[in-house]
């Protein structure tokens, strides 16, 4: 039998994201999408600093599946649809990049630009 993880903490922080997913609304789904990608990006950004010579893989990883989700679920009828579904797919591209030589900086302006819209979320 295999495990479904040799990182504990990954396999913790999987269950909390799908029972929090299971429990939301069509709302509540892309704030939880915007703070686990600044999660995500954040955890990063501090292996990173622990470990400059190691690329935190898992973390940009799924940063990026994330802002991949997010450029690719933007409502049609969203009023501002052309203008998140660019930005999104900015940051997505961005994140790719640095899946094999992650750039600190790059990753702390993604992790701040989503932060960002989580607040103007969080707000509006």
């Amino acid at each position: 039998m295999q495990l479904l993880s040799s990182n504990p903490n990954a396999v913790y922080r999987r269950i909390d994201l799908d029972a929090r997913i299971e429990a939301s609304t069509n709302g509540d789904l892309t704030r939880i999408c915007l703070e686990e990608v600044v999660s995500a990006l954040g955890q990063a950004a501090l292996a990173m600093e622990r470990a400059p010579d190691a690329a935190p893989r898992d973390a940009i990883g799924r940063a990026h599946c994330i802002a991949l989700w997010l450029a690719r679920s933007v409502a049609p009828d969203n009023p501002m649809q052309q203008q998140l579904v660019q930005f999104y797919g900015g940051l997505a591209a961005l994140i790719a990049r640095n899946l094999a030589r992650p750039e600190h900086s790059q990753l702390c302006q993604a992790r701040d630009d989503f932060r960002d819209v989580l607040l103007a979320v969080q707000q509006g």
